[in-house]
């Protein structure tokens, strides 16, 4: 993994040029749903990253989110966003950003997430702590949800669903200080990692959208769980992030929220 993190934080830089070249410019844009956009942008950073994380570890497989999971020969799999944000980016919002992570034996071992417009890049290795631009990072150290600042965000299906989130953030935004709903949940949770947020929840994603986040949020002392508190934060299609004066308490409410 001494060479692993490397490779991811240089794939990372390398679909964020990719990613700030495109910005501003029309794009092609596809609905996978009726709110859920891709552009050709995110088809160019995926073959970046891909191109660049193949070639260095050939027997690794890939789960992304743009094409099909490519098995492996080896145990490790590369887990990638190549443009965490889409539909901010599709519209000239600069929220966005490019998520990689390494999976093995069903554990998270190495993490980068990249903001290419504020050249931020968070990174963790399994053990060894999370950073912001090399910097050691940790979680807020704000104690009730009366002083916190939390972040969501919303499924795609919430024209039609009747799990929607729309109660749970009704519910949080008279409980805490301030409430934004960002729309890019790997941004989200290296906030939290960071302590620029104190909390982050949200239902409905993919493995993608969350893993690089929940290795950075747990390596720098917070807690990545799913609305029951448990371990299944990367493939239960829902998370609750935050430092550990605050999470219990989110927990208690999100678990009555899940049927």
């Amino acid at each position: 993994m001494d060479e692993e993190l490397p490779i991811a934080v240089a794939a990372a830089r390398a679909a964020g040029e990719v990613l700030r070249a495109g910005l501003g410019r029309p794009h092609q844009v596809a609905y996978k749903g009726a709110i859920d956009l891709v552009t050709e942008v995110d088809g160019a950073a995926e073959a970046c990253v891909v191109g660049l994380l193949g070639a260095a570890t050939p027997s690794y497989g890939f789960l992304t989110e743009e094409n099909a999971p490519v098995p492996g020969t080896a145990d490790g799999r590369w887990i990638v966003d190549p443009l965490d944000g889409t539909t901010n980016y599709a519209h000239g919002c600069p929220r966005f950003c490019v998520s990689i992570a390494l999976e093995r034996a069903g554990e998270l071992q190495v993490a980068v997430v990249y903001d290419p417009l504020r050249d931020e890049l968070y990174a963790a290795q399994r053990g060894c702590g999370a950073t912001l631009n090399g910097r050691p990072i940790k979680v807020s150290g704000t104690a009730a949800l009366a002083g916190a600042l939390v972040n969501t965000g919303f499924p795609y299906d919430v024209w039609t669903s009747e799990r929607n989130n729309v109660a749970e953030t009704a519910h949080f935004l008279r409980q805490v200080q301030a409430l934004r709903v960002t729309g890019s949940a790997a941004l989200d949770l290296a906030a939290v990692a960071c302590g620029r947020s104190d909390a982050y929840w949200e239902h409905g994603l993919a493995p993608y959208d969350v893993a690089a986040g929940i290795l950075l949020v747990r390596e720098a002392g917070g807690l990545a769980t799913d609305y029951d508190g448990g371990a299944n934060a990367l493939y239960g299609r829902e998370i609750v992030a935050a430092n550990p004066a605050l999470h219990a308490e989110m927990v208690g409410y999100l678990r009555t929220r899940r049927g």
